[in-house]
């Protein structure tokens, strides 16, 4: 449809990871339009600004950036409000309300959020421990993991884990297979949190139907069976209810929205924890 195609500049003065999440968790709000991105990272200098603003200029749209120099600041809000085009720094307010919060003022240190600290070897190691721990291997140290993920196949175990490891969490998974008892070791971890995830069994047959033709595989068997599919759900209800390990219904989640989840439980249970100490 005409006129439905825009220009969107994100800036930063880092890895522009910041501000583009900020701008795809917006732009997915609107259907029936096409963004064109413009991502300028590690913009530092007052020459690489102003050709930044010259490429704004020939593809018009609006400006969000990430700049901790207030000089190149001001350098694109005076070029935006000459083309007359919208400007916003995403973590300006936030930036504010924290200073005043604080009766501080915010270190001027472009990527500081990825240094090399101890939180990025922990999400280093998490990200080695998930990826070591996926899909049932190595059960032999479940117990060093912050949280276990179990369910049937194809019910978002792995990607979750992956997220989560992402945020310093080391997640392991162990699938659960008809007719095949889960692992002795899983049965006996004790300080990892448990959650087990369970879907719509309709969903999950199309998920494995789906998965089967990318694979080029046969779509008629009994891991699309709907009957056996259903008994698989039910089979994981019931050992979740008899182990009383936390479930999560993935139907309508995202990965982000199940993770969430996760965290919030694994952030519960350790104030828990540090009450009854």
């Amino acid at each position: 449809m005409p006129g439905r195609n825009f220009h969107v500049h994100l800036v930063s003065d880092s890895t522009g990871e910041t501000v583009s999440s900020v701008a795809r968790a917006c732009l997915v709000q609107y259907e029936g339009i096409f963004v064109q991105e413009h991502v300028w990272s590690l913009v530092r200098t007052k020459g690489q600004m102003e050709k930044v603003m010259q490429e704004v200029e020939r593809n018009r749209g609006p400006v969000l950036y990430t700049l901790v120099d207030p000089d190149l600041r001001d350098l694109v809000r005076d070029k935006c409000r000459q083309l007359q085009l919208p400007c916003v720094g995403v973590l300006d307010q936030v930036m504010s309300v924290l200073g005043l919060h604080f009766h501080s003022k915010s270190e001027q240190w472009p990527g500081r959020q990825h240094q090399l600290d101890e939180g990025y070897f922990d999400r280093i190691d998490a990200m080695h421990y998930t990826l070591a721990h996926d899909d049932g291997q190595s059960t032999h140290d479940l117990e060093d993991a912050d949280v276990i993920l179990v369910g049937p196949s194809r019910t978002s175990k792995t990607p979750t884990c992956v997220y989560l490891a992402n945020r310093g969490v080391r997640a392991a998974n162990v699938p659960l297979v008809p007719s095949v008892p889960p692992p002795d070791e899983l049965e006996a971890a004790s300080r990892p949190l448990v959650v087990g995830l369970i879907t719509d069994p309709e969903r999950l047959v199309q998920i494995r139907v789906n998965r089967l033709r990318l694979l080029q595989r046969d779509t008629e068997s009994e891991y699309t069976d709907m009957e056996r599919v259903q008994r698989e759900i039910q089979d994981a209800r019931r050992l979740y209810a008899r182990k009383k390990w936390a479930t999560i219904d993935v139907t309508r989640r995202s990965i982000e929205e199940t993770a969430a989840a996760i965290l919030a439980m694994l952030s519960q249970r350790r104030e828990q924890r540090q009450a009854a100490q």
